[in-house]
């Protein structure tokens, strides 16, 4: 399979059409879930399809070292050009590489402000123009309105869409009636979508539990493969 054919017959396409063509610029995702279900699979598989796409992503981590980051993107670009039998996946995988960045954060030791300048200066003084931000590992139990305003303002102002993993925690309840995270309640007015992991016995269920106004709307009828963490139709 070519590259232009894998980007047309992504799983991403579905999940992209199922919310009225994605994220667009200043406009934040969140895939929530509990520890190691799958956010950071996905994450990394909705920045792989922006980056086949020849687009720019920036993908920041809170927790995880960059050799851990890499390998994440090594795994899963190994998985997929495998089972999709991409021609030529040393080249492709080249002209990836070129379109991204990895930055790491420590979330005790850095402000908002000082987020948003290292990424000002990366994009404009480094003259790399992402498209995407890709933000793995931040603790919503330790954020405040005033930091995801500010995030949102700094990406419709240069344009960017902003995807965030989220870990609901463990304690019981985690959602409320409309299966919104409770850990994001407080910032819902912020979050323009968002979707949840729901583990089932032999797949993971993706599903979107708000889609800018509409809460609960249409089933996306796409789930992670139990094993690989792929993104697949149901």
């Amino acid at each position: 399979m070519i590259k232009q054919e894998l980007i047309q017959r992504s799983p991403v396409r579905i999940f992209e059409k199922s919310i009225h063509g994605g994220l667009k610029a200043g406009e934040i995702g969140i895939i929530a879930a509990r520890k190691g279900i799958g956010k950071t699979s996905v994450l990394v598989q909705i920045a792989l399809d922006k980056l086949m796409q020849g687009k720019k992503v920036i993908h920041v981590s809170f927790t995880q070292h960059t050799d851990y980051v890499l390998a994440w993107y090594e795994d899963i670009f190994s998985e997929i050009s495998r089972k999709k039998n991409l021609e030529h996946p040393v080249e492709v995988k080249n002209e990836l590489v070129k379109n991204r960045v990895i930055m790491n954060f420590n979330q005790d030791g850095v402000t908002i402000d000082q987020i948003i300048r290292s990424l000002r200066a990366m994009i404009i003084e480094g003259g790399f123009a992402a498209d995407a931000l890709i933000i793995d590992g931040f603790d919503f139990s330790r954020t405040t309105i005033e930091h995801l305003s500010k995030m949102k303002s700094f990406a419709k102002e240069l344009g960017l869409e902003i995807w965030h993993s989220c870990n609901v925690g463990t304690e019981e309840p985690v959602y409320d009636k409309n299966n919104i995270p409770l850990i994001l309640k407080d910032y819902i007015e912020l979050l323009d979508i968002i979707v949840i992991l729901d583990p089932k016995s032999d797949y993971i269920h993706l599903k979107v539990v708000k889609d800018r106004g509409i809460m609960n709307p249409t089933d996306l009828e796409l789930q992670l493969d139990s094993k690989t963490l792929l993104i697949a139709e149901r």
